[in-house]
């Protein structure tokens, strides 16, 4: 790849831009000045960043602003949220495209093993999400609104959240392998947290559809992300590259390893291609 430059930066936020720390608050969504440089070397070289995030929309829009992206008069950012369901401009948030599924069965269905787990749909009037409990803090961004489950997934929606804070990521990969969740993917992250979304939707298929109105194909993207629901971006881009820390099933899906995300990995990756001053 000697003579190749990507010509879209596709970005993870959640262990990728941001460290995850425990009991982490909202003061941890901090951009660190490696990564902030990087990713405005990689526009001073014309290429296009998206974000990329299993997060609902509301919860990227400040991402973006703590990056300063967009650039005065520059284009409406696109962002791809949801683990692929949403595609979005910002600002001001224009969803472009959405997809929506049935997710009541593949619910219930969980629900069944996990009785007291806790469930989320977005609630974008509100910039939040209706729930059945509220969720451990800081796991979620915005308000809260207490909602019957029956309500949560009575009508089709973009993306559910399943999370069992009593239960372990292994319960809910052996427990969505078991139940083969008909008429939906998932992925299954650090913890007991499940993210269920219509068939064939994932980050890639949002990127997709982010390259084919900029005209750009998957071999001119560089994508960079550390969790399982990044394994098909990654797999799908020209060259996906995995956060040190991820788990070795994320690796093995990516064409290289860059640094830990406390090690500013994604700045080491992007500095590779968009090289700082003197560098």
């Amino acid at each position: 790849m000697a003579d190749w430059t990507p010509k879209l930066v596709a970005l993870d936020i959640d262990g990728t831009l941001l460290s995850w720390v425990d009991g982490q608050t909202h003061d941890y969504e901090t951009i660190t000045e490696p990564v902030h440089d990087a990713v405005h070397r990689a526009l001073d070289a014309g290429a296009h960043i998206v974000l990329a995030s299993g997060r609902s929309p509301h919860g990227m829009t400040g991402i973006a602003d703590l990056l300063h992206i967009p650039r005065e008069d520059a284009d409406r950012l696109w962002v791809v949220a949801s683990n692929g369901a949403v595609v979005f401009r910002y600002p001001p948030m224009e969803v472009v495209h959405e997809e929506t599924f049935d997710a009541a069965p593949a619910v219930a269905a969980v629900l069944e093993h996990h009785p007291h787990a806790l469930v989320a749909v977005e609630e974008r009037t509100v910039g939040g999400y209706r729930v059945n409990r509220v969720f451990p803090e800081g796991e979620l961004s915005g308000e809260q609104l207490i909602t019957s489950v029956d309500d949560i997934v009575g009508e089709p929606v973009s993306r559910v959240i399943i999370r069992d804070p009593e239960a372990t990521a292994e319960d809910f990969i052996e427990l969505a392998a078991r139940l083969g969740l008909h008429g939906t993917d998932y992925v299954v992250g650090w913890t007991a947290w499940m993210d269920l979304s219509p068939v064939g939707v994932s980050k890639a298929s949002g990127l997709e559809h982010v390259c084919d109105k900029v005209g750009l194909g998957a071999a001119d993207v560089l994508a960079i992300g550390d969790g399982r629901n990044d394994i098909e971006m990654l797999r799908w881009a020209g060259r996906g590259v995995a956060m040190g820390q991820a788990v070795e099933e994320v690796r093995a899906a990516a064409d290289d390893v860059t640094a830990p995300v406390h090690e500013d990995g994604a700045a080491v990756e992007m500095f590779r291609w968009f090289p700082p001053a003197g560098g």
